[in-house]
């Protein structure tokens, strides 16, 4: 059978309608009342800066995972207490902003190993099932505006949300269906101020392959939510988009399934990541998966496994394939490990989920880590 063609402004016609249809299902009936309605911003409040007086330690070396002495304590840990860090967004000052699934809280973490300063309590959220407070990103002028986005569960949907520290919540993307499991997540800005939003199939696979639902996909929006390109649909037949990052101009995600392997993609406008469709980078076994972080790094990938209860290690050719299988760092020293962010001296931050209703915590869990990756020395990024 020939492959059917289609007039290239008939083409351009239907994108644009599908994109306007996207996104008005994306707020039908919604009305922006309670802690979500569009309120002035006014002057950002500041985030406590770095203590100057005392100089940040080196992070923790990979070789010594878990050390402690009676004075300084576990090198690696830079935040003790928390409850089920999920999102995690590095601030241009070296600190952290650490977001609670559960409780919705957001804490300073500093690299000093300080004691974490809360910042607010992000309203509205729900918590049943896997959602809660998801994903976190810094506006792409942070500087200039103080904004934090974040992905979001409520009772009726999951959304992407922004405000300044301290602030009440405006809706940005809503309508993103929402689950008891696979409710995504994923928030990240690319360099080119492109919002990527990463969704679940929310049990249903039927919707991720479905083009008119923003479930199962990676969506594709600018800073008030409005599609970038054809549509807001960048790539669909996802289950659970967990985390997504970035070298050059290539764009990565996870996802995480209940049954089956886990995938690391590399991302294509268009893309069917479905049955059938485009092949993951690499797959990790179920048992050794739960995929909720990742970050990259010239040809090195990072990637954060609860179920797997270490960081895994891959590196890639310059054709983005494996060169070895990946190799585990932190194997089972921590417990679960969800979000991973790379800073500007090479240090891994890390967030543990051992008290997710899953893992085991310890008396002191859940923490923030902050260590040097296996692949750098000591004082040199990647």
């Amino acid at each position: 059978m020939g492959r059917r063609t289609t007039a290239p402004g008939a083409r351009r016609l239907t994108a644009l309608l599908l994109g306007g249809l996207l996104l008005a299902g994306c707020g039908r009936g919604y009305e922006p009342a309670g802690p979500f309605r569009d309120v002035p911003q006014g002057q950002p409040p500041q985030v406590a800066p770095p203590q100057e007086s005392t100089p940040i330690p080196a992070p923790g070396r990979p070789s010594t995972p878990g050390a402690e002495d009676e004075q300084a304590g576990d090198p690696n840990v830079v935040a003790t207490d928390l409850v089920v860090p999920t999102g995690l967004a590095l601030l241009p000052d070296g600190t952290a902003v650490v977001g609670e699934r559960d409780t919705g809280r957001l804490l300073q973490v500093f690299p000093d190993r300080a004691e974490p300063r809360e910042l607010m309590t992000v309203p509205g959220i729900d918590t049943g099932g896997d959602g809660g407070l998801l994903g976190l990103a810094l506006s792409p002028t942070f500087a200039e505006d103080g904004l934090l986005y974040a992905y979001v569960s409520t009772a009726t949907d999951n959304r992407v949300v922004r405000f300044p520290i301290g602030g009440t919540p405006n809706p940005v993307l809503t309508g993103i269906p929402r689950g008891e499991v696979h409710n995504g997540g994923g928030l990240l800005f690319g360099p080119d101020g492109v919002l990527y939003v990463g969704t679940g199939d929310v049990g249903d696979p039927a919707l991720a392959a479905d083009p008119a639902s923003l479930a199962g996909k990676v969506l594709a929006v600018d800073v008030f939510g409005q599609p970038v390109g054809a549509g807001p649909v960048l790539t669909r037949g996802h289950r659970d988009v967990t985390a997504l990052c970035q070298s050059g101009d290539q764009l990565y995600g996870t996802d995480d399934a209940l049954q089956g392997p886990d995938e690391f993609n590399a991302l294509a406008a268009g893309g069917d990541y479905g049955p059938g469709g485009v092949a993951p980078v690499l797959e990790v076994p179920g048992e050794e998966g739960g995929l909720g972080g990742c970050a990259v790094t010239g040809p090195y990938v990072f990637l954060g496994a609860l179920d797997g209860q270490q960081v895994h290690v891959v590196e890639l050719d310059g054709a983005r394939v494996p060169v070895e299988e990946p190799t585990a760092f932190l194997d089972e020293d921590y417990g679960r490990l969800r979000a991973v962010a790379l800073d500007a001296e090479g240090a891994l931050w890390i967030t543990t989920s051992n008290r997710d209703g899953v893992g085991t915590p310890d008396e002191d869990d859940d923490k923030v880590l902050r260590v040097l990756p296996p692949t750098s020395s000591a004082g040199s990024p990647l």
